[in-house]
């Protein structure tokens, strides 16, 4: 019986092609809502999820840093996928006689030029492959989508552009969930390795400024930080944050010390391997 994987979307996503390249021998299951892709993990229906955390260029995705949290689940790895889009129409259909464009309205916003140097009027679906789909489904050669390269194969329909995205490095970070279990001992992970943790701040002068200083004084690189609203007070704020190193490494274990003072809550998402693409990024800034 072959392991499920699920994710967010429909067949031919963004999600769907990160969890085949991957896990290519796992069963992609495609989920209507980030919560149900959670749910079928949770309940043992799949044995990770693919969710998609942050975008170069549209920065991060709406609703994880609430859902991921509070999802009970446990990030074991990251994986970065390039994104690619592709015009895609009815076999024997043309750019030149379309009048429409369907598609996710980050695919829209991420392939502007195209779209402007054909006057194709955008318009927003609810999901890149899902705008294939539809487009096959219409059988008008007027309505062209922007998806995917594996939407075309899934849904019969013609590439008649490839790799329109304006930016080339367009590259999306997704993170691997399962349930909760024991966080990897340092020996049982590589050298290079990424903590995802979760912190509020206390609601006093200079807390975040003390709270992340002890990552400063033992050394520790945050490589990210979001910060959102706990509720509707606008009082208390919630971090998100990525760190190098295992709770089990000195400078790691003295910084959470130091930051435990200064916060009412820490929450580890995680500890994982770091992914080459990340390794490879890092080293060419360094």
């Amino acid at each position: 019986m072959s392991k499920k994987i699920s994710y967010q979307g429909e067949a031919g996503s963004n999600s769907n092609m990160a969890c085949t390249e991957q896990f290519p021998d796992m069963e992609a299951i495609p989920c209507a809502s980030f919560e149900d892709a959670f749910a079928m993990v949770e309940s043992g229906e799949a044995d990770l999820a693919m969710i998609p955390i942050e975008n170069s260029i549209a920065g991060r995705v709406a609703d994880i840093h609430v859902l991921l949290p509070e999802s009970g689940l446990q990030i074991v790895g990251e994986h970065y996928l390039r994104i690619r889009f592709d015009l895609l129409g009815l076999p024997g259909s043309s750019i030149e006689e379309a009048t429409e464009v369907h598609s996710h309205i980050h695919a829209l916003g991420q392939c502007r030029k195209i779209i402007r140097e054909n006057k194709l009027t955008p318009v927003i679906a609810g999901d890149t492959a899902g705008s294939a789909r539809e487009v096959q489904e219409w059988n008008d050669p007027t309505k062209l989508s922007l998806a995917p390269p594996l939407a075309a194969e899934l849904y019969g329909l013609e590439v008649l552009a490839s790799s329109v995205e304006d930016d080339d490095t367009n590259t999306t970070r997704f993170v691997v969930l399962a349930r909760k279990q024991e966080l990897p001992v340092r020996s049982k992970l590589p050298e290079s390795v990424i903590t995802t943790l979760v912190f509020h701040a206390r609601n006093v002068p200079s807390a975040l400024y003390k709270a992340l200083g002890g990552f400063a004084t033992n050394g520790v690189n945050l490589t990210r930080m979001e910060s959102y609203m706990l509720d509707s007070s606008f009082a208390a704020t919630i971090f998100m944050v990525d760190i190098e190193g295992h709770p089990e490494d000195l400078p790691v274990r003295l910084a959470l010390e130091e930051l435990d003072f200064f916060t009412w809550e820490i929450k580890i998402l995680g500890t994982y391997a770091a992914s080459e693409h990340r390794q490879k990024v890092s080293a060419s800034f360094v």
